[in-house]
């Protein structure tokens, strides 16, 4: 489609559907609609971001005309509540459902891991994501999981927080379950003690202090069985010690240890199995920061760490000591870190601390595992209030959508800052905001029922449609780096 077919007025659309006076076009093989100027805000930006990022695949670093007039200083009108730029245009996006063309950048920065996506994996592959509530949930993840486990194989569910850590606590593709006598620790919120049981990768750390305590992880269908479970905790004086069955394999381990420290427990079978138990042997308490799920014939691992409502900050309150004892023991081919929605929705945010601390925590997972692991940021989805005081229309970061809609400012400055991080570290980004059609495109993705009328989480259709797009892109680039 040519911009000439594509251009648009506000309130005024060619060959699109019509939302909620939102233009939604589709079908156009260039991946998105081209706005007019009235209405060009971040679009432009969008694409100038992968001359920034991967130099080695573009000719010019000049900044493009889109691009330079988002950047432009802009005046925010009070009483007509829109932005303007420095020569008094307003500025509202019209946003598309359509998926923006380049949005993984600085792919060579995980070479190593993307040269190994070919074929059935007779080794395991394992991707770790850290996030928030769209980590948590895995419809995202999830999606990514069930089409790279259908190309390389089935490596098995991964990494996850032991029993049911929170009321509404969802796992796809096992279930969960926990008797009566255990309690929790969490990275946030209301069950975080800093004096608490000592946590580890996935932010939850359960213990009991009874004996009989049980928790237990089913698959929910033959895609999710495995032979092989490892179990951590913490260890130290007068730990107790817990049984694992696991089809006919029945084994005990003690967490008692003369100084404080964290161990990790494997038990394996010669059979796939589909059930694991784990059952506390005394009085003497037993805490737990994760249990993971793997087949020993290889294939893709993606294991999904959240905490709903958390920032990368939180992440800084685990343990250094159980930190490194489950990194070794899992070893990730890719790391992924997906934060900035909820450091968006804080007017108070200071994004240079944002920054320092991304990077710090970064340093400390490779510092703890030993080894460059690759890393790759997965920026904030678009994401929209009619909240002020969140939105922040003086910032001239904030985009104006319709209807009293608003993409924070702050949530855009994240974005931003981890486009910059990437450059700077030599990390991939791959710009979830753009996979939905770029800024104010959660409007149409609300209306499509691809995300939650909080016009902040996805639905299962909208997981699923990501989930897709990250697995082409991901191919894509293996192919421009390998050439097969």
């Amino acid at each position: 489609m040519s911009a000439s077919n594509t251009k648009m007025h506000i309130g005024r659309c060619a060959s699109a559907f019509v939302l909620s006076a939102v233009c939604v076009f589709g079908g156009a093989s260039s991946g998105h609609a081209q706005p007019p100027s009235s209405a060009r805000v971040a679009a432009g930006n969008l694409h100038s971001i992968k001359a920034v990022l991967d130099t080695s695949r573009t000719k010019t670093t000049a900044t493009p005309l889109l691009a330079a007039e988002l950047l432009a200083p802009k005046v925010f009108d009070t009483q007509s509540q829109s932005p303007k730029n420095s020569d008094n245009q307003t500025l509202v996006v019209t946003p598309t459902a359509a998926p923006l063309p380049d949005r993984l950048y600085n792919a060579k920065a995980i070479g190593s891991f993307l040269q190994r996506l070919q074929g059935k994996l007779d080794q395991t592959l394992h991707v770790v994501q850290i996030g928030d509530s769209h980590t948590a949930g895995d419809l995202f993840t999830g999606s990514w999981r069930s089409e790279g486990q259908q190309r390389y194989g089935r490596g098995g569910r991964g990494v996850l927080p032991v029993g049911r850590p929170y009321r509404g606590y969802m796992t796809m593709g096992v279930t969960a379950g926990q008797t009566d006598g255990w309690t929790t620790n969490s990275l946030m919120g209301r069950q975080y003690s800093k004096d608490g049981p000592a946590l580890g990768f996935t932010g939850f750390t359960q213990t009991a202090r009874i004996s009989g305590a049980k928790l237990t992880l089913a698959a929910d269908n033959s895609n999710f069985m495995f032979d092989k479970f490892s179990l951590c905790g913490v260890t130290g004086p007068e730990m107790g010690a817990v049984r694992v069955i696991l089809g006919s394999v029945t084994q005990e381990f003690s967490f008692s240890t003369p100084k404080i420290d964290a161990a990790c427990f494997d038990v394996l079978s010669s059979n796939l199995e589909s059930r694991v138990e784990v059952e506390t042997l005394s009085d003497q308490p037993v805490s737990l920061t994760s249990w993971t799920t793997m087949r020993s014939s290889g294939g893709l691992i993606i294991s999904n760490l959240g905490v709903v409502g958390s920032r990368f900050h939180h992440f800084a309150r685990n343990s250094d000591t159980v930190l490194a004892r489950e990194l070794t023991r899992t070893r990730p081919d890719l790391v992924v870190v997906a934060f900035g929605t909820n450091e968006g929705y804080d007017p108070d945010l200071r994004i240079e601390n944002a920054a320092a601390t991304m990077r710090a925590q970064i340093e400390r997972i490779r510092k703890l595992l030993g080894y460059k692991v690759p890393f790759m940021l997965i920026g904030p989805p678009d994401v929209l209030t009619q909240k002020p005081d969140v939105a922040m229309p003086n910032l001239p970061d904030t985009v104006v959508c319709a209807n009293g809609w608003f993409v924070p400012g702050n949530v855009m400055r994240m974005r931003q800052m981890e486009i910059d991080l990437a450059k700077q570290m030599d990390l991939a980004f791959w710009d979830l905001q753009g996979a939905m059609g770029g800024p104010c495109s959660s409007l149409p993705w609300v209306a499509q029922g691809m995300q939650s009328k909080d016009h902040v989480h996805f639905t299962a259709r909208g997981g699923a449609m990501l989930g897709r797009l990250l697995v082409a892109d991901l191919d894509l680039a293996r192919f421009d780096l390998t050439g097969g």
